[in-house]
């Protein structure tokens, strides 16, 4: 797959099949979240791969999403964003988020090439996951995602909004390029 049809492709999926994932192509989306920028090339992201049904479903639970049990595995993504606030203060913070993002959509095509399945969950009680977890209070938690092969058939996906309502040029409003 080129890339233009790996983004086109990606959606989110709530509903797996009971086929099991070969657990190495998870670690390699996980890998391809190591490519992305990060402040100060300082890394603040963790990855944590469940494939406990036990902990799978107290997750579940604790995001009030009860599709997530039916994923094989659940990839939780955390940042441990110290070193980048001890470094730029207040805007540390503003970038280990932007950076997680950046990591997650990484995964998120990989996982589309693997043609696996997910949906980025980001309701969920932190405390729970952390306690489910063994996670320290220092350590954010940025999403939750189910990993498995989608029931659902795959629909052509039409872009959500036009570009033209979103592209401006030049300043704020400005819907024309001029030369």
């Amino acid at each position: 797959m080129d890339l233009d049809e790996v983004i086109e492709a990606r959606k989110s999926t709530r509903k797996f099949s009971n086929k099991k994932p070969n657990w190495r192509n998870i670690i390699e989306c996980i890998d391809a979240a190591r490519y992305a920028p990060m402040a100060g090339g300082i890394y603040t992201l963790k990855f944590i791969l469940i494939s406990d049904e036990e902990k799978i479903n107290q997750i579940a639970v604790a995001s009030q999403q009860d599709f997530i049990a039916q994923a094989q595995f659940v990839v939780v993504v955390c940042s441990s964003i110290e070193k980048t606030k001890n470094a730029y203060g207040k805007r540390g913070d503003v970038w280990c988020r932007q950076q997680a993002g950046a990591a997650i959509q990484n995964f998120l095509l990989k996982i589309e090439e693997f043609k696996l399945a997910t949906c980025w969950i980001g309701h969920f009680s932190e405390k729970d996951v952390k306690d489910i977890l063994d996670i320290s209070d220092d350590i954010q938690i940025e999403a939750i995602f189910p990993v498995g092969y989608g029931l659902e058939k795959p629909r052509t996906k039409k872009a959500k909004i036009n570009l033209d309502r979103i592209l401006y040029f030049n300043r704020y409003g400005n819907t024309h390029m001029r030369k």
